[in-house]
């Protein structure tokens, strides 16, 4: 998974299973991946098309570089200003109920050792239920916004 260069569905811990799907259940770092994956984007103009704030953005975009799901690449202008610039990792995701139980069995508490499997289950559940909340929740709103924009009183000339 720390290698942003291949996919992360390949031998994925418990723990990187729970800080990615950790990662996704977010509708603005959904909307950030969805954004991303036209090309590279530079931190001020993501906060742009995001209407948020930059710092709000950056710390959405930390959260998925933690998890590989982006890199960033700091670039001098021709000015001399450091410019950050954020892009898709190429990834792939897929959770079955037998990658999370052997996920679980490599999942670790906040003391380091391995969780109990009732309890790491929990917290799987927990994490799946929530990013698929958030991805319906962004669908709907996205077939919306399609629906405005098809509409005939987008169409006055």
């Amino acid at each position: 998974m720390k290698d942003n260069n291949t996919t992360i569905n390949q031998e994925m811990n418990g723990d990187e299973l729970l800080a990615t799907l950790s990662a996704l259940a977010s509708v603005h770092r959904l909307r950030i991946v969805a954004l991303l994956t036209a090309g590279r984007i530079h931190v001020s103009q993501l906060a742009r098309e995001m209407q948020m704030s930059r710092p709000l953005v950056h710390m959405h975009l930390q959260r998925l570089e933690a998890a590989g799901l982006v890199k960033g690449e700091l670039e001098l202008s021709e000015d001399g200003k450091a410019m950050k610039y954020f892009e898709v990792a190429p990834f792939m995701l897929s959770v079955s109920p037998a990658s999370i139980v052997e996920a679980i069995q490599t999942l670790t508490t906040e003391s380091g050792e391995t969780g109990d499997v009732a309890q790491v289950q929990q917290r799987v559940a927990q994490e799946m239920e929530r990013v698929a909340g958030e991805l319906s929740q962004l669908q709907e709103r996205a077939g919306a916004m399609k629906r405005m924009f098809k509409s005939p009183d987008s169409k006055k000339e």
